[in-house]
């Protein structure tokens, strides 16, 4: 009969104790992941255009990283090309972990040719779909993937278990490089060349020409339900996705369960994810079924005005006659997308959007606001520099800010010179609370539109909560802004159109339910109120997901300072971070 190693031992009772919580605490903790990211040149083919652009191993769209909520991730990015590298892991939270977000400049210097970087960081509290992307220049127009968080061992999805889960993933193409296309718009001073094609998982499909090959095909069964993971991973387009004779229950935004509802089309800005669920027909039908994204527009400047679908294909019965001929000869079935400008269904959707706010995924909305901001976003203008000619409004070049400051980036990353004490000539913690100047934001454009440019941040002591209200101008045309806060969630409590009142809007704000995301849209010629509790020590990036806007400075930074405990203060540098 075999004997207790504890009892052989007569290990104090304590002791027993702590072995048993250990042993708990094990049985909770999440998987060690390792991925690697080569990042290398590759010769990609879409249009009939063959070019070389920058990948992660060698794939467009990149890998998917998949984990559960709680589990440790240990990324090492190796550049193997000429341009500075560094990768955004959006929406992660970053409890701690402030080094691994990798905005460059920002949290990080860029990881040089020849160089190598492990981010390293632990998904705490958080289940879902968010996406990985470059977070340097226009990078990430090729380089981006889904991270696909599942929920902890035995934890259930809030709604009906899928047959099959699928992630789509929308990007742009460009015939040429688009790092050469923002260096002549900055250079300009004017808007940059549109993208040639939108993509589905790196395929444009078969409205463009010589695309019918590069088309993504999902293939059901009938009376299944499927989970598609939807990622707006584009550079500067809001999109409408719709397909055709078939609804879509939004179960999930941003990694935020929310409560379900049922639509035909879905509107997603670039930096926002959305699940839905696909209840496919009961019977196998004598159709296949596109399914198209396209533009939500609202500014003045051009953009791709195309159209990308991919294909819904039922998977043919068995015991059936059904040829590949007879397949092809099957009714293809269009979806009709809301109009290229259609505000009012935009706010309808967003408006649909709650948080679940149950028992089991409580929606912590800050009762109570220890700090308020009002900040402006939008466009504006620089002078052109002297004997130059640009190609902005009235030969001036366009400009983009937060409350009239056009922020510029640091040759030195903002959380080393926080961490080092050494901010003096980085950056100043005076950014505007509100525009210095008040005029009728939405009204008639004042005169002078010209921006200041500077590198200034807000600092907030650890766990203020915050209350912003960000709204739209006029000044070169309304324009919907897609704001990403790194770093946090936060709830959006209210929004309408025209100028904020502090007097009458407050009133109307949701603090029961309101959606919880990082990333939300400004609308055109409106504003948006969002709270969020400051507990996360580090330097946070705020900025549009409209990659041009962030070019021509619309972003800004947010330091939250350590708290008193432990494990409400940033962790020093890892060893291996980048120098500039």
């Amino acid at each position: 009969m075999g004997v207790s190693l504890f009892s052989s031992l007569q290990i104090p009772l304590f002791f027993l104790s702590f072995i048993n919580f250990c042993i708990f605490e094990l049985a909770l903790a999440g998987t060690t992941r390792h991925y690697h990211f080569d990042i290398r040149n590759q010769n990609v083919t879409r249009l009939c255009h063959t070019k070389s652009m920058v990948t992660v191993n060698g794939q467009f769209p990149g890998p998917r990283i998949v984990a559960r909520e709680g589990d440790r991730l240990l990324i090492k990015v190796v550049n193997n090309v000429q341009n500075n590298i560094t990768i955004h892991w959006h929406g992660i939270r970053q409890l701690q972990s402030g080094w691994a977000d990798g905005p460059a400049y920002v949290t990080q210097c860029p990881i040089q040719t020849g160089q190598s970087y492990v981010y390293n960081y632990t998904i705490i509290g958080q289940r879902g779909t968010l996406f990985w992307h470059a977070h340097i220049s226009w990078l990430r127009s090729t380089i981006y993937g889904p991270i696909i968080i599942l929920p902890k061992h035995n934890a259930q999805y809030p709604f009906a278990k899928p047959h099959k889960e699928v992630p789509i993933i929308f990007g742009e193409w460009w015939n040429t490089d688009p790092e050469a296309v923002i260096t002549q718009a900055l250079q300009t001073g004017g808007g940059p060349n549109v993208s040639d094609a939108y993509t589905i998982n790196g395929l444009p499909g078969p409205l463009y020409n010589c695309s019918n090959k590069d088309t993504f095909k999902l293939k059901v069964k009938p009376g299944k339900i499927y989970l598609l993971r939807l990622i707006n991973a584009a550079l500067n387009d809001e999109l409408f996705f719709s397909i055709a004779n078939h609804t879509l229950t939004v179960v999930e935004a941003d990694a935020v369960y929310v409560k379900p509802f049922v639509t035909n089309t879905i509107l997603i800005t670039p930096g926002q994810t959305t699940n839905v669920l696909l209840k496919t027909k009961s019977h196998y039908p004598n159709a296949t079924f596109l399914m198209t994204a396209r533009p939500y527009v609202t500014g003045l400047g051009t953009f791709d005005n195309s159209t990308v679908a991919g294909i819904l294909e039922y998977k043919t019965p068995p015991n059936t006659h059904h040829s590949s001929a007879s397949l092809k000869k099957l009714p293809l079935l269009k979806p009709i997308l809301p109009a290229l400008n259609d505000t009012s269904f935009a706010t309808n959707f967003t408006n649909k959007l709650r948080s679940l706010a149950s028992a089991q995924f409580p929606a912590n909305v800050p009762q109570k606001v220890d700090r308020h901001f009002f900040f402006t976003v939008g466009l504006g203008t620089s002078p052109c520099q002297h004997n130059k000619t640009c190609q902005g409004p009235n030969g001036t070049m366009f400009s983009a800010s937060v409350n009239n400051v056009s922020f510029t980036l640091p040759t030195t990353a903002l959380l080393q010179a926080h961490f080092t004490g050494q901010s003096n000539g980085v950056y100043s913690p005076n950014f505007p609370t509100s525009p210095l100047i008040p005029f009728n934001y939405t009204g008639t454009p004042p005169n002078n539109t010209m921006v200041n440019n500077g590198t200034k941040v807000v600092v907030l002591p650890f766990n203020t909560s915050v209350e912003l209200v960000m709204q739209d101008t006029s000044i070169l045309g309304a324009e919907s802004h897609p704001l990403h806060l790194h770093g946090f969630n936060f709830f959006v409590v209210g929004q309408g159109f025209g100028n904020f009142d502090p007097n009458k809007d407050p009133a109307n704000f949701n603090l029961v339910d309101p959606i919880e995301r990082n990333t939300v849209g400004v609308p055109s010629g409106g504003w948006v109120a969002i709270r969020f509790q400051a507990d996360n020590p580090g330097v946070w990036f705020m900025h549009c997901h409209l990659e041009i806007h962030t070019s021509w400075g619309l972003k800004m930074a947010w330091v939250v300072l350590d708290g008193k405990l432990p494990n409400q203060k940033l962790l020093p540098p890892p060893a291996d971070l980048p120098k500039c």
